[in-house]
């Protein structure tokens, strides 16, 4: 009863209105969907009036593959449906015996065009995503936007880098604090079901509707109301914005993960790297790299290791240091932290994958006819960013970016994997920075404990056989919690980095396959630091401890592996 209420509902009473709708869902021109006197009513006054169902849309009962439902529709009126210029194709014919073979109420075809079935098909998913919203609960949509905004606000007061909400059964919240993951909330699993519909509709860029068995990605921005609730909800202050990835997981189960960015992280706009983490040694080479006009520095890292915040304070200090005197752009999908002075462009209008990797390269296209002076790119993906970054360091910009990598040295390797051309990969006229980094866990200074309280631990006997007493003197490890740390033993993180700027020294080893000699150079005559060395600097400091260094950066006795 609720899918014939909402398709009641969309019924348009105006015919060239809904001729319009129609048009516009499809791409297609209003005179190609009136092109025959049927259809010259409205598709929705056609198809789906008196709650007339499509029975091939993605989800329903009736499985229909994707190269298939391009062709064809099918109503629960038997309505047969099939674009005009595939009416002797074989999955075509194939679909109609099988309808009959499941006893299905099916006509004779009725022969359409492919923009008037892509506009059915339109109009038929959102009356379908309205079917699910106000059908499969009872709980209301505000209410749950309510709750999805107290579950942001409980974890943002503890500065969560992401909430995790998992579906199945029942409904588990986690939140991931200084790179842990905690479970704070348990729910019923129409609560949860609930909880991601209100999640996808609050969003202010995303997909049409809500699929569930679908990936989908969207942004909720803090400075507009959430999308529904008439300007009565707002994210926490703190909130610049949220990134949230929709993930269908086995057995019917469903998977939202919600990455915040925060407005606070950087309150003065000072662009100041010293709090990320970075020591004297990492802001001097920064500063060398800002002050070259031309040339590529990439950021790598994996997921959540601080790239974009590491790359936003860069562009600020560069702004800073130039006296605003350039033309900073940024392409970035979508822009997640403000860079005053600069010019963001977001990508836009794109929905899938496909749709998005030519929009980026569009957008960045266009940065580079905008008269820049230096470039940012939010992430290269693909050869054709990657491309594009390489022609704008070639033309006389100064080009930054991120990368997902391992390791500094292995930014070579992955933009050669990408197909990047090897002679632009040996000039280090083009390749000015590679940068590599993580988040440690700082440990609480109320309740750290000193190394020498774990001496029957095998890793204790690395620290003496890799440092020497000086090690064991200086080095603290995670105390049981305190007050000051909510009882977890870690205040917060810092970045650790790894910074090379290569000549062609190195970079010939490294195209050369000699990665231990590379490493080897970089790190005697070029003055490098690698990870692991940055690393124990700063336990030594008593900044971070010993696991967390072989966390990340492996046994304190074992040589770096890259």
């Amino acid at each position: 009863m609720a899918e014939e209420q909402d398709a009641e509902n969309i019924k348009l009473e105006d015919k060239d209105t809904a001729a319009d709708e129609a048009a516009a869902a499809s791409g297609a021109r209003k005179s190609d969907i009136e092109a025959e006197p049927e259809k010259k009513s409205s598709i929705v006054d056609t198809y789906f009036a008196n709650g007339n169902r499509l029975l091939t849309l993605p989800g329903s009962s009736l499985v229909v593959n994707d190269d298939t439902r391009r062709l064809l529709a099918l109503f629960a009126d038997g309505r047969f449906l099939v674009v005009e210029t595939h009416k002797f194709d074989g999955r075509v014919l194939s679909f109609e015996v099988l309808a009959r073979k499941k006893k299905l109420n099916i006509t004779k075809p009725i022969y359409i065009s492919q923009n008037e079935l892509n506009a059915i098909y339109s109009i038929g998913e959102r009356a379908q995503a309205a079917a699910e919203i106000s059908a499969d609960t009872e709980l209301d949509q505000l209410q749950m936007q309510k709750d999805f905004v107290n579950v942001v606000a409980q974890a943002a007061a503890k500065k969560v880098s992401d909430i995790h909400i998992i579906v199945a059964d029942n409904t588990v919240i986690m939140f991931r604090v200084n790179g842990m993951m905690q479970t704070e909330m348990e729910y019923n699993k129409e609560w949860g079901e609930a909880f991601v519909r209100a999640a996808f509709a609050s969003a202010d860029i995303s997909d049409s509707n809500y699929t569930q068995n679908e990936f989908q990605g969207a942004q909720k921005l803090g400075s507009t109301p959430l999308r529904g609730s008439k300007g009565k909800l707002m994210l926490p202050h703190n909130v610049l914005a949220i990134r949230l990835q929709f993930n269908p997981i086995a057995f019917g189960s469903q998977y939202l993960v919600m990455r915040l960015l925060y407005a606070d992280d950087n309150p003065d706009g000072s662009g100041d790297l010293a709090a990320l983490g970075f020591g004297e040694f990492e802001e001097d080479l920064f500063y060398r790299l800002r002050a070259v006009p031309v040339g590529l520095s990439i950021v790598a890292g994996p997921t959540g290791s601080g790239k974009s915040t590491t790359l936003q304070r860069n562009m600020i200090k560069l702004l800073q240091e130039k006296n605003y005197e350039l033309n900073l752009l940024t392409v970035e999908d979508p822009p997640e932290y403000p860079i005053p002075g600069a010019r963001q462009m977001p990508v836009t209008n794109a929905n899938t994958e496909e749709e998005k990797a030519e929009q980026f390269t569009k957008a960045l296209s266009a940065a580079l006819r905008s008269d820049p002076d230096v470039i940012m790119v939010g992430e290269i993906r693909a050869l054709a960013s990657a491309q594009l970054t390489f022609q704008g360091a070639l033309s006389g910009h100064g080009m930054w970016s991120t990368l997902h990598a391992n390791s500094a040295p292995a930014i070579l390797n992955r933009f050669r994997d990408m197909g990047v051309e090897t002679f632009k990969l040996l000039d280090p006229e083009l390749i000015k920075g590679l940068i590599s980094q993580r988040l440690f866990r700082k440990l609480c200074p109320h309740c750290r404990m000193s190394v020498k309280e774990r001496q029957n631990d095998p890793s204790f006997q690395r620290l003496r056989t890799a440092l020497g007493d000086f090690g064991v003197e200086n080095t603290f490890v995670r105390g049981a919690g305190c007050k000051f740390c909510g009882g977890t033993g870690v205040k917060g993180r810092m970045c650790v980095p790894e910074i090379i700027l290569p000549d062609a020294v190195f970079l010939k080893l490294m195209i050369d396959g000699e990665t231990r000699k590379a490493i080897d150079y970089w790190t005697s005559d070029l003055n490098g630091r690698t990870l692991k060395e940055a690393a124990i600097e700063r336990m030594l400091k008593g900044f971070i401890d010993l696991d967390e260094v072989e966390r990340w950066c492996g046994l304190l006795d074992q040589r770096p592996v890259y």
